[in-house]
């Protein structure tokens, strides 16, 4: 008999350790060959959020003990790492917390919101919405993702910056662009919730603006038909 308790921990386990243990491990070997050292951290820093939108001033709200804390404290701490061996070891670091991101070529089935939506209207599967719906998030297209990374590695300052797309959507209102994008007649189940499901996201990008001199182009009804060709052309080879 398999025992689920123990592949979900273990996959837990797995991603607080990569957060962690993988951060400190490139940092060690950033220092040892003078290298300059990007974290990809995440705008679940800031948790279930009581500030709106989220500047990086935030420290964030977020529980430490539940069933997200593994990758939102696993990224807190690689940043607080980071931040020490910029101090104390002189490694010169550059810090992102990314907002949701999507594109093309990303995986079919990995559970973000937004492929979960396209490969379900595509299959002509019910979109599931956990929750009610009102819950928001921010969707970057991925080219906009690139050109922040690479504005910030060129860049003299640290960060953390947000790398995001202000632009705030309901799921719902997710569900009704994918709608419009594939199939009208897509329909919705609605499941429970997760627990600490944030409500709210949405990046506040003046700093990255004022310092990176970056912004995001794409909107997501531009971004979103580009996603969803290529999702539809390996939908159809399976």
């Amino acid at each position: 008999m398999v025992c689920f308790f123990c592949l979900e921990f273990g996959l837990l386990n797995t991603l607080y350790k990569t957060n962690v243990m993988g951060t400190l491990n490139m940092l060690g070997l950033a220092k040892r060959i003078g290298a300059r050292f990007l974290l990809t951290s995440t705008s679940e820093v800031y948790g279930d959020p009581l500030e709106h939108p989220q500047k990086e001033s935030y420290w964030g709200h977020v529980n430490p003990i539940g069933v997200r804390s593994c990758y939102d404290e696993g990224k807190r701490t690689a940043e607080t790492l980071t931040m020490d061996y910029h101090r104390g070891g002189g490694v010169e670091v550059r810090i992102a917390r990314i907002f949701n991101t999507y594109g093309p070529r990303m995986c079919l089935d990995d559970g973000r919101v937004v492929s979960n939506f396209v490969a379900q209207a595509l299959r002509r599967q019910p979109m599931t919405v956990y929750g009610d719906g009102k819950q928001t998030r921010s969707f970057q297209y991925v080219a906009d993702l690139v050109a922040g990374l690479m504005a910030l590695m060129e860049s003299d300052h640290i960060g953390p910056f947000n790398l995001g797309n202000p632009g705030e959507f309901t799921m719902l209102e997710l569900a009704q662009v994918v709608k419009e994008t594939i199939d009208p007649m897509a329909t919705i189940e609605f499941k429970p919730n997760t627990a600490d499901d944030p409500h709210m996201r949405k990046p506040d990008i003046t700093k990255a603006k004022q310092l990176l001199h970056w912004e995001p182009k794409v909107s997501l009804k531009e971004g979103l038909p580009l996603m969803v060709q290529d999702f539809r052309q390996r939908i159809s080879d399976e």
